[in-house]
């Protein structure tokens, strides 16, 4: 059992996926003026226990997925090998990570003392991200779920920084719930994308899911819905989020942006999954970085 193993448990390498869209939130967040006209105080603190938070919420989240799928995971033929499955990992030790990084992402909010806002939160928060690995037992709307749990992070980033502070607009409130509506969209139609790889598992084995219940291809036309609102809400942010600077860079990048979500949905065919891991991973990574490296110039550097 080495380091490789736990990464491997909790997909580490998805981290790229949500903490884009939390670090982008930050720089959105630091960039808007409060009702005083002045800018949040930067401290370095706040980046840490973002940082942190990110990393110990969603390792106990997927740990906890996998100890609750344990079972189904070692009847499906596409899953049977991994770490718990397989044996690679006991239960009791995955169960001991699970609660360390609860306690760890609990912990982690101290950092953004006096706002008590995250500590308050904090166990709310990992209750829902952990609901989700319960909800494909009786909702097909599990990946939407995943899509709210993921767009949790900008939102917590925000109220990480400036706490109950105002805006010196009220609208100003709608930018990090504009970019996690947004985010929400974009992780619904491309969980029900990888979903597609189980159709028949899910279906057999009485699972939930968009692509058991409306079949593949209908559940890829349900996926291109979800990622045009993606579209529509990340054309509608820079209104919203003009007083952090967001605006003609971000704006420019959207096209990009665009022919990236089409060619996620090229590759995945009705008829051929083969290259859902490369529309999975490698244009939805690309898309969460181009948004950040786009919005941070604006706001910071523009």
């Amino acid at each position: 059992m080495n380091i490789s193993h736990w990464f491997g448990l909790i997909r580490f390498s998805h981290t790229v996926f949500a903490l884009p869209f939390a670090a982008l939130a930050t720089v959105m967040a630091f960039s808007m003026p409060l009702a005083s006209g002045e800018l949040p105080s930067f401290r370095w603190r706040d980046i840490v226990g973002i940082l942190l938070c990110m990393v110990f919420a969603r390792s106990a989240a997927m740990a906890f997925n996998r100890l609750v799928d344990h079972n189904i995971d070692a009847r499906n033929p596409r899953t049977e090998n991994r770490h718990l499955p397989a044996g690679v990992l006991t239960r009791s030790s995955v169960w001991a990570f699970t609660i360390a990084c609860s306690i760890g992402f609990v912990a982690s909010t101290a950092l953004f003392l006096p706002n008590r806002l995250p500590l308050y939160a904090s166990i709310p928060v990992l209750m829902f991200l952990c609901g989700y690995s319960l909800a494909k037992r009786f909702t097909a709307a599990a990946h939407l779920w995943l899509g709210v749990a993921l767009s949790l992070s900008p939102i917590c980033a925000w109220v990480a920084i400036r706490g109950g502070e105002v805006t010196s607009s009220p609208s100003d409130l709608l930018a990090p719930l504009i970019l996690a509506a947004a985010v929400a969209a974009w992780v619904a139609g491309f969980d029900i994308i990888y979903a597609c790889q189980d159709a028949a598992f899910d279906a057999e084995a009485g699972l939930h899911s968009i692509p058991a219940k409306f079949g593949i291809a209908g559940a890829l036309k349900m996926a291109a819905a979800f990622h045009v609102l993606m579209l529509g809400l990340l054309c509608l942010l820079p209104t919203f989020a003009q007083n952090t600077g967001l605006g003609s860079v971000f704006g420019g990048v959207l096209a990009i942006v665009a022919v990236m979500v089409l060619w996620q949905h090229w590759l995945v065919r009705p008829d051929d999954l083969n290259r859902v891991n490369q529309a999975f991973f490698n244009t939805n990574a690309a898309i969460s970085l181009t948004l950040l490296v786009a919005g941070t110039l604006d706001c910071i550097w523009l």
